[in-house]
């Protein structure tokens, strides 16, 4: 548990509101903290496990549920908190993320008052001068910012190119709220990286700095702004993807202003089909135009939801496509790195030789797998997933059994989630994409199947890496025929040594479990004492006999040996 000791102060020069949000938020990480100790460190050492394990769901749910409210109440960059939370599927049970992926990011709008002193400040002239009209009524309201249509004035109208925009500003004090929030994160960082548990599994002050540095990006405009030009020039030869364009003039770190692109939400099938536009055709267009980006350009947008695509109509003749996809808010991408590109190579390489040893280790290569990660039960688990379903294309997958997935799930589930694992952030991004566009394209057509688009990329990928796996292939054969080389000097000092009877065989992770037996058994002599002289103080209690009183004081001894032993020899 963390220390009592630790200081618990927010960082200077704040106002009391968020010295209060900060000690709100460590209170509320204290609580549960305190909770899972009980539940997952202390029952079980009692041989209690079962009644842990029976209520970790519930917990887990409960845990959730109360962090969905605290944030909501709070918003800041709790909202974002819980929303970071729901896409770690690599390190959250799925009973919190599951609870988590329904946050949304709408909060009560700040008073146009605010707005407009900040959105002047930020610009250095009148709002009247920089706009013709404003609309005092917010499009949107976030926990960072908000955004309200505007016409900008004739001078910037002239500059710029654009009349109808749309003007994002920053929350007014949001800046306060994200240091005193970071910090309260820190700490619980901190405190959660001393319990083994955790630091066994993840890297939590490295989780909570990448949370950190995402956010701080959010809040500065100007790289979002410069994100979307850069987008806009990955597709400035395509006629199926709009971007809108930039008012820069009237763009700063806490100001944004871009134009007004808003057209039919891409979900929106009714408006689609008045518009005379099929959903099921926009479908593959929006998986074609996202694999695009995942495996072409290597930049990609990271959120796209419904509410961030838009179906734009546009004048078309004869067979060509009368809309396009805008896209809007570019705050959230992510990139495809050329180190990540040779970790999905060597991938390739090992998952075409069904090497599940290369396939773990390519994984590892990626940065999948902490350091403290066992991969023996990985690697056979992999070789079993090659001998079932190795060499089958998308098609063909989608014809076996469902029962033989669910087989395979049940073997080694328990072995992959046991693992620790933390995904890389722009993996997770990659993640984060492919499955919003899978639930968009189901949206439009439930008989979509996204397998299909993935397909052609994949191959391409392939292709473009043809001359790099010729050179892997050709270096592994190399390695292969020096081992080969090595290997009968190698068995003759092998068969020295036993004949000499100096080979001996240990079992590391055998001596740990009988150990833990031999702790067990100990902890259980002392759980049955305990509760044996609990239930005889708790009868002769009531009686007013001393006696009782007394069994129920000596218990305790037997309780902190239960508790505590073997805490030293982990």
């Amino acid at each position: 548990m963390p220390s009592s000791r630790l200081r618990r102060e927010p960082p200077q020069g704040v106002t009391r509101a968020t010295r209060a949000r900060y000690r709100r938020i460590l209170r509320f990480a204290l609580r549960n903290l305190a909770v899972t100790w009980w539940f997952e460190l202390a029952l079980p050492r009692i041989g209690l496990r079962r009644i842990s394990e029976a209520t970790r769901p519930a917990r887990m749910r409960r845990v959730a549920r109360r962090f969905h409210g605290l944030a909501i109440e709070l918003g800041g960059l709790m909202i974002k908190v819980g929303q970071f939370m729901s896409s770690r599927l690599d390190v959250l049970p799925p009973e919190i993320t599951a609870e988590l992926e329904g946050l949304q990011d709408e909060v009560p709008p700040v008073a146009f008052g605010a707005i407009r002193a900040l959105a002047e400040a930020e610009l250095h002239l009148p709002l009247d001068a920089a706009f013709a009209t404003v609309d005092e009524r917010p499009v949107a309201a976030a926990s960072l910012g908000q955004a309200h249509r505007a016409r900008l004035s004739p001078q910037e109208a002239a500059q710029s190119g654009l009349e109808q925009v749309v003007v994002k500003v920053q929350r007014p004090g949001i800046e306060a709220i994200i240091d005193v929030d970071l910090a309260a994160l820190r700490r619980v960082g901190r405190w959660l990286s001393r319990i083994r548990i955790v630091s066994d599994r993840v890297d939590m002050p490295s989780l909570v700095e990448e949370f950190a540095a995402t956010s701080l990006e959010e809040v500065d405009y100007l790289p979002e702004a410069g994100n979307s030009v850069r987008f806009a020039t990955d597709f400035a030869e395509d006629d199926r993807v709009a971007v809108p364009a930039i008012a820069w003039e009237s763009t700063t770190r806490r100001v944004l202003t871009l134009e007004d692109v808003t057209a039919i939400k891409i979900t929106d099938r009714e408006a689609l089909a008045a518009a005379g536009i099929d959903p099921a055709d926009v479908a593959p267009v929006f998986a074609a135009v996202m694999f695009d980006q995942l495996f072409i350009h290597g930049f990609f947008h990271a959120d796209p939801h419904p509410g961030n695509i838009f179906v734009t109509p546009v004048a078309a003749a004869g067979d060509e496509r009368g809309w396009k996809l805008t896209f809007i808010d570019f705050g959230m991408m992510g990139e495809v790195p050329a180190a990540t590109r040779a970790g999905l190579r060597r991938f390739l390489i090992a998952a075409a030789a069904r090497d599940g040893r290369g396939l773990v280790t390519a994984i590892q290569d990626i940065g999948v797998l902490l350091p403290t990660a066992d991969t023996t039960e990985l690697e056979r688990a992999m070789t079993q997933l090659f001998a079932r379903f190795g060499g089958m294309g998308f098609a063909q997958l989608r014809e076996v059994d469902p029962r033989e997935f669910r087989e395979f799930g049940e073997q080694f589930g328990e072995t992959v989630r046991a693992l620790p694992v933390q995904l890389p952030e722009q993996f997770l991004l990659i993640i984060r994409a492919v499955s919003l566009t899978s639930g968009v394209c189901s949206a439009l057509d439930p008989r979509f199947n996204l397998w299909d688009s993935v397909e052609p990329y994949a191959a391409r990928l392939l292709r473009d890496e043809r001359g790099n796996l010729v050179q892997d292939v050709a270096q592994q054969a190399v390695e292969t025929a020096r081992l080969a080389l090595r290997l009968p000097a190698r068995l003759d000092a092998l068969a020295d040594r036993v004949e000499r009877g100096a080979v001996v065989a240990t079992s590391p992770n055998l001596e740990r479990r009988v150990a833990r037996l031999e702790r067990t058994g100990g902890r259980t002599v002392s759980a049955v004492l305990f509760g044996g002289l609990l239930t005889a103080g708790a009868v002769l209690l009531p009686n007013g006999q001393v006696p009782g009183t007394a069994l129920m004081v000596v218990s305790v001894v037997p309780l902190l040996h239960a508790l505590l032993a073997g805490r030293g020899r982990r």
